[in-house]
């Protein structure tokens, strides 16, 4: 019987065609619409940005979306979920720790801080209880005991990264899927209130596709004195959403 065929990542690691669908399947549930985080709930100030008259087109979506990638929150998680993904390879729960309370310190605003720990509690707490136990490897079942019962509170590229390395699945494709997946939520909150029509939205996104790769290589060889953030407006516009008379979404 014919060995499967065999297929190299972008870290390296050596997979078999099955272990590679496997991956697959499980980055792609992982950022689902079905897997009950939340994110359609959130549009990290976006909302804001409409409100006050930024955001009034495709192009200026584009441009603000851009910003965050490049230099804002989004390129702070890559980095982020990088370094969780080697703490939970190395099994080094002191470097776990510190990642957790970064990730909750570096949030600008109320909403913000609601934003990426009610979807990184969510998501860990669901991973934990619908996932690990479908693998059941020695990382699963150490992380059941950092989560503590689901009272650890998670930024959500913290959770995501100890998840994806628990796993087996590869950093890179694990942090473009993030970011993948961030941009498309926030694309589709701007189809709701711009309002974008929905192949506009669609060409924010392939606009931004070789951004989003270009920035989550760099994150691979990113330290943690590289985080931090100057999109600005983007911060403000999330403070300022929490006084927001009407709103849709929760940050």
């Amino acid at each position: 019987m014919a060995k499967p065929a065999a297929t190299a990542t972008a870290t390296g690691t050596i997979m078999t065609d099955t272990a590679h669908a496997g991956a697959l399947y499980k980055l792609l549930s992982f950022f689902s619409p079905a897997f009950p985080v939340g994110a359609f709930t959130y549009s990290h100030g976006l909302e804001q940005a409409v409100e006050n008259g930024t955001l009034q087109s495709a192009s200026d979506v584009e441009r603000w979306l851009g910003e965050v990638v490049a230099y804002g929150a989004i390129r702070s998680d890559g980095i982020l979920l990088v370094h969780a993904f080697r703490a939970v390879q190395a099994g080094d729960r002191a470097a776990l720790d510190d990642l957790i309370g970064l990730g909750l310190a570096l949030q600008p605003s109320r909403e913000r801080y609601l934003e990426s720990s009610a979807q990184g509690t969510a998501f860990m707490v669901t991973f934990l209880a619908a996932w690990s136990s479908q693998q059941d490897t020695a990382a699963c079942a150490w992380l059941r005991s950092v989560d503590t019962n689901g009272k650890t509170a998670w930024p959500y590229p913290v959770a995501i990264g100890a998840a994806a390395s628990a796993s087996d699945l590869p950093v890179e494709e694990t942090v473009t899927a993030y970011m993948q997946a961030f941009v498309s939520n926030l694309v589709s909150a701007a189809i709701r209130t711009v309002p974008l029509g929905q192949t506009q939205g669609q060409k924010v996104l392939a606009t931004l596709q070789p951004l989003c790769q270009s920035v989550a290589r760099d994150t691979l060889a990113a330290s943690l004195d590289d985080l931090g953030s100057s999109s600005f407006l983007a911060d403000i516009a999330s403070m300022n959403h929490e006084t927001q008379y009407t709103r849709l979404f929760r940050s």
